[in-house]
């Protein structure tokens, strides 16, 4: 269906979802531009979904506010939620999109699940445990777009997709490291912490910096890891469904900004420029249409 046929209720929708993608996850919102509109539509509404329960905690002062929103989201997608629903531009966008392209609700309602961590300063107790969690996010998310591309047919990604999202999403906990230090949140694993010899109380003090460095540059080798292990698979990936795992390109160049002699781990979340994110995500682009 194109954009003219949509009832104009879904076209409002829709450009909602894809002003706050744009907004609020720029990376996603590059990567679409190199899927066709009637696709991208689809996409961007996932996106905003994700970026809707992800600020969540943003948005509230405690934690029984944000498991409301969050229960407000799970009822929305499982379709026992009360009132009108499809008032809210978003939920509109990703009801229509899970009708259209027949996507599976289990998925989003654990993303929603795995959200709940965000809500409280519990710490996280393993890599494995971290590991999951971004499996729930960022995997399910590409997955969840490869599911859009292939018109709802399952294109044999999980796997891909799995690792992809977790590579994505350890470096993006990474990236807002600052953030999450700030307001007394940890997703660097406990496990990994004490590896180090080191605390959870004392972590972000200067006297841990180097031990910091040290459980950084693990999980940057583990999410070079995943790297290796999506590079094996990606050739499997039908070329449909190819732009669903566009943003794991940018992955390298943000490691390679963590990288960089003298990066301070609690100075200022880690950016890339746009024109380098565009130039990237354009160079991958191709790369795929190539293979």
């Amino acid at each position: 269906m194109s954009a003219t046929d949509l009832p104009k209720a879904d076209l409002e929708a829709y450009r909602a979802a894809d002003e706050l993608v744009r907004a609020a996850d720029k990376d996603r919102w590059l990567a679409g531009l190199f899927v066709e509109d009637g696709e991208r539509r689809h996409l961007m509404a996932l996106y905003a979904f994700s970026s809707e329960v992800a600020r969540v905690r943003d948005q509230v002062s405690e934690p029984m506010p944000g498991e409301i929103r969050l229960q407000w989201w799970a009822d929305a997608v499982s379709g026992t939620a009360h009132g009108d629903v499809e008032s809210h531009p978003i939920a509109r966008a990703l009801l229509a999109t899970i009708k259209a392209r027949r996507l599976p609700v289990e998925a989003l309602l654990n993303l929603i699940e795995a959200r709940r961590f965000d809500l409280y300063d519990d710490g996280m107790p393993t890599l494995n445990d971290l590991e999951g969690y971004c499996g729930e996010t960022a995997s399910a998310l590409i997955q969840l777009s490869a599911l859009v591309l292939a018109n709802g047919e399952d294109p044999g990604t999980a796997e891909a997709a799995g690792h992809a999202g977790v590579a994505y999403a350890l470096t993006g906990l990474m990236r807002v490291l600052p953030i999450h230090a700030a307001r007394g949140q940890l997703y660097v694993p406990l496990d990994l912490i004490g590896k180090h010899g080191l605390k959870r109380e004392t972590l972000f003090d200067e006297a841990s910096a180097a031990g910091l460095s040290a459980v950084l540059a693990d999980l940057r080798a583990r999410v070079r890891f995943h790297l290796a292990r999506f590079s094996d698979l990606a050739g499997k990936v039908p070329m449909a469904v190819r732009p669903a795992f566009l943003t794991v390109a940018l992955v390298e160049p943000y490691l390679r900004q963590m990288e960089r002699s003298g990066y301070p781990p609690l100075g200022a979340p880690v950016e890339l420029a746009q024109w380098r994110r565009q130039i990237t995500l354009w160079r991958a682009a191709r790369r795929a249409r190539r293979a």
